[in-house]
């Protein structure tokens, strides 16, 4: 990294900031296995790992079909006395019945179903191009900023958490 500070007048295409301090830098890719650190602070700015983006892509191919998976079968059957009960996630999420209900039901699917399919798919969008060393696709940075957007409400795992606990408080 080059840690002299960048003037206003240059151009700041090649310049990235520590997370931490604000400090600015000339972006210049370290070797493998190396990372770049900041002078000021000493934090992380860039660590290349190996494979990483094959890593990513794994994991979002696995978050669709697993959350698609979830949508369609049961998740959840309750035998008692001869009568039972299935559900699945979309179940669920569209338990709510009723005049108002339905925004809550619509609400509750789209943050547990669309919201993180949809970030699993930009996320593909943008990194199978780029790690198959393509160029990068139409509208890509659009679609990363989208993704980091839908991060916050991208909530199937608060949901995951609340079945678990729904499972031990029913056993």
């Amino acid at each position: 990294m080059d840690s002299h500070p960048a003037s206003v007048s240059e151009d700041t295409s090649d310049l990235i900031a520590c997370p931490k301090c604000d400090a600015l830098y000339h972006v210049v890719e370290p070797d493998p296995r190396e990372r770049a650190v900041c002078a000021r602070c000493h934090a992380v700015l860039i660590a290349p790992r190996a494979r990483a983006g094959m890593q990513l892509i794994a994991i979002s191919l696995t978050v669709v079909i697993l959350v698609v998976a979830a949508t369609v079968f049961p998740f959840l059957t309750i035998h008692i006395g001869g009568a039972w009960h299935s559900s699945s996630i979309l179940d669920a999420a569209l338990s709510f019945r009723g005049g108002t209900f339905y925004a809550l039901a619509l609400t509750v699917a789209a943050l547990i179903v669309f919201f993180p399919v949809a970030r699993a798919l930009l996320t593909l969008y943008v990194l199978v191009p780029v790690v198959f060393d393509r160029p990068p696709a139409r509208g890509a940075k659009a679609a990363f900023r989208m993704s980091e957007d839908l991060r916050p409400w991208s909530m199937a795992e608060v949901f995951a958490f609340g079945c678990a606990v729904a499972l031990v408080k029913v056993v």
